[in-house]
């Protein structure tokens, strides 16, 4: 069974998003542990939290994603966009101990005029001070655009990361295939190449997720402009190539569309429908 999902809002608790995952029909789904241009962090409601628990096993729900905020900065020029980073990250990963999600996307960063190495290095320094021993959860590092100053358009700068960070057992990548075709990554017609290209450079092995996204920049652009599946310059086939690859059909696909919930309620089921239709299995 295709592990798919949409991105869900908590506002309304973490019981109501996993109904309404279950309800569009998809068997995970990524959310923001706070306000995704930053604020303050609300506190569990132990209720809220046990409902989330039972209806997440009740309806086999895996791989859910907890999302960072897109304010973090982990390699910015200035330290008091870094401290803020350095405390929100800490206590989104303490929060997820309470919760049954165990992966934590993560967008490196910008360097914002200090230079990609100086980038990697604070971005290095903050998971190696951030992720202890007592952290379960798996951090996944998000493959950028390459807009602006953003560090993690390359595979290279990527691996420069993990190499770096000392408990490498608990970090992973998720790609973006909007992303990744800005970046200059030939998703539609060398999907295979790009995947070995991966693997030699960082390793199947840390690929833990992937964000579902048709383009609406052309290839190598380096422009992160989100479409809906099959509306954008990627196009439906090659999307539903990348989610039944054999290297990547057993991994959770989250959607990051730009719609709402019946919006990716009609791509997830669009999707499944090609795949039933094609008699593919992921099995």
């Amino acid at each position: 069974m295709i592990n798919i999902g949409a991105h869900l809002s908590i506002s309304k608790g973490f019981t109501a998003a996993a109904k309404t995952a279950v309800a569009i029909d998809s068997n995970t789904f990524q959310y923001f542990p706070r306000n995704p241009r930053g604020g303050a962090i609300k506190k569990l409601d132990e209720e809220d939290v046990k409902g989330f628990f039972d209806t997440v096993k009740i309806n086999n729900l895996s791989n859910i994603l907890s999302h960072a905020p897109y304010t973090y900065n982990l390699s910015s020029n200035k330290e008091d966009v870094r401290r803020f980073a350095r405390a929100a990250f800490r206590e989104d990963l303490e929060r997820l101990e309470f919760l049954p999600v165990n992966l934590y996307n993560l967008h490196p960063g910008s360097h914002t005029g200090n230079g990609i190495d100086i980038g990697i290095e604070y971005i290095v320094d903050m998971l190696n001070d951030i992720i202890t021993d007592d952290i379960t959860s798996t951090v996944l590092l998000e493959t950028m655009s390459g807009k602006g100053s953003e560090i993690g358009s390359t595979f290279e700068e990527l691996a420069r990361i993990i190499d770096g960070v000392r408990q490498k057992d608990k970090m992973g990548v998720c790609m973006d295939s909007c992303h990744l075709f800005s970046a200059g990554y030939d998703i539609v017609n060398d999907l295979d190449g790009v995947l070995e290209e991966f693997d030699k450079v960082i390793g199947l092995d840390k690929l833990k997720g992937i964000h579902l996204n048709d383009s609406m920049k052309p290839f190598s652009e380096n422009k992160d402009r989100h479409a809906g599946i099959g509306e954008g310059l990627i196009g439906l086939d090659p999307l539903i190539s990348l989610i039944t690859h054999p290297k990547l059909k057993r991994l959770p696909f989250y959607l990051e569309t730009p719609f709402e919930v019946e919006g990716h309620k009609r791509e997830i089921k669009l999707i499944k429908k090609i795949i039933w239709e094609r008699g593919i299995s992921f099995e």
